[in-house]
């Protein structure tokens, strides 16, 4: 692994020069020829984070490093990046949230509004979520096959089940074969199959959402209605959540090895597919919970779905080369692919159909970046907001968190605009926005 000697360190909170590159992506100065950063002047950047992509981008193997515009900095890594290396996978560049992304399911009618809405929420997220199913099974039979594997586990509820029949049209799976749960996770398996619909900590959330608006010509509209269910005035379920503890122990399994080999990098895929599929179907029995909650959970009133992942490794085409390409809280964004970026409680978040520049890797930010630590958040939205005003927003939202320091943590004031974030983003030639989800009721656990 390289290491960055000769540049002095960013000074915290800095702004990128404006140095235009291919299709308006931006480049900081103090990062190598192959690294640059998707952002405009509008962006607000931490220092910390540039000095931590500039590390990255001097591995060895590394062709190119992209950081997106809600790059911030990670224990070591830096969140918000597309790295693509030649002939090596580095497991510690996708983390201990292997498999992290998010589902959208959209719908037409909501019968529920207002404390009544709330309270079924709550109540059925409060709840078990799978109450009947044996969790090694379960944790077994969707590290095999993803969502579909729901459908064969005994007590899986029928909605539930054809909700799961329908999931191979909703996202590929290109992902390798990941075969039987290795022996190594096998002792903590009852723990790992009963956190399947859960939505853990940090920025993870599960939220019911309103189609704001639909952006584009007539043509891009249609497209929207008709591929992913799109209408101004619907409504959207969404899911941000990962693989819960399977990726954290996949992380430590592996470590900081660099992995050339085709039998290694082999191996490391096929356990990396395992935590991929399950946390699909995690984000899958998220969306039905709170489909279930509001009366919405049959498949006949479902207009369109898709999900993504932000935390994986895949063999891309970039530049005219195949690199490995590892994204760390980074979407991927090929052509005409739906993709979303994700904006907080109190703000939209977008959904945007992917253009496929090989300059940015096929990326796009997954979601609006934070601009404070966690500790700061605590002591900076504690001292301006008091709790009590915390599980409303200004824009009239309803937040379900139980968690003190969480909603603190997660306030919209400790990220950065999601506005700039995908206005970056088009600028760039990465993405196009199609339509705004605002939030109606967030779920943090």
């Amino acid at each position: 692994m390289g290491t960055l000697e000769t540049n002095p360190p960013a000074s915290r909170g800095a702004r990128l020069p404006r140095e235009a590159m291919d299709n308006r992506v931006m480049s900081s100065a103090r990062l190598p020829e192959h690294a640059t950063v998707m952002a405009n002047e509008q962006v607000w950047m931490e220092g910390a984070a540039i000095e931590q992509l500039a590390r990255v981008a001097t591995y060895e193997g590394c062709a190119r490093a992209v950081g997106m515009p809600d790059l911030h900095p990670g224990p070591t890594v830096p969140i918000g990046v597309a790295l693509g290396f030649d002939g090596r996978i580095m497991p510690a560049l996708v983390g201990g949230d292997a498999g992290c992304g998010a589902r959208v399911i959209t719908f037409a009618k909501l019968k529920l509004s207002g404390d009544r809405l709330e309270r079924r929420v709550r109540e059925q997220t409060e709840a078990p979520p799978l109450p009947e199913v044996d969790p090694v099974a379960a944790l077994r039979a969707v590290w095999r096959e993803g969502p579909r594997g729901l459908c064969r586990v005994p007590g899986v509820p029928a909605s539930l089940v054809e909700l799961a029949q329908r999931s191979d049209a909703d996202a590929s799976d290109n992902l390798p074969a990941s075969g039987e749960l290795p022996e190594a996770f096998a002792e903590l398996a009852a723990n790992y199959g009963s956190s399947l619909g859960s939505v853990g900590g940090g920025n993870h959330f599960l939220e019911l959402s309103q189609i704001d608006a639909v952006y584009g010509n007539a043509n891009a509209s249609t497209q929207a209605k008709d591929r992913w269910g799109l209408r101004r005035g619907d409504f959207a379920v969404l899911a941000h959540s990962g693989s819960r503890g399977l990726g954290r122990a996949l992380a430590l399994r592996w470590g900081q090895r660099c992995l050339t080999s085709p039998a290694d990098r082999d191996a490391y895929l096929t356990e990396l597919a395992g935590a991929c599929r399950f946390a699909r179907a995690n984000r899958l029995v998220l969306c039905w919970r709170m489909l279930d909650a509001i009366g919405a959970a049959k498949p006949g009133r479902l207009r369109g779905s898709f999900d993504l992942t932000h935390n994986d490794v895949n063999l891309e085409r970039a530049n005219g080369r195949d690199l490995w390409v590892h994204r760390k809280g980074c979407a991927p964004a090929h052509a005409d692919q739906p993709t979303v970026v994700l904006g907080t409680r109190g703000t939209a978040s977008y959904v945007m159909r992917g253009l496929g520049h090989e300059g940015c890797l096929c990326s796009v930010a997954h979601g609006a970046g934070r601009r404070m630590t966690r500790s700061e958040a605590r002591a900076k939205v504690a001292h301006k907001h008091k709790r009590k005003t915390l599980t409303r927003t200004a824009s009239g939202s309803r937040v379900i968190c139980d968690d003190k320091n969480l909603l603190y943590e997660e306030h919209p004031d400790a990220y950065k605009d999601v506005e700039v974030v995908v206005d970056s983003l088009e600028q760039a030639g990465a993405a196009t926005r199609v339509a705004a989800l605002m939030p109606l009721v967030t779920v943090k656990r």
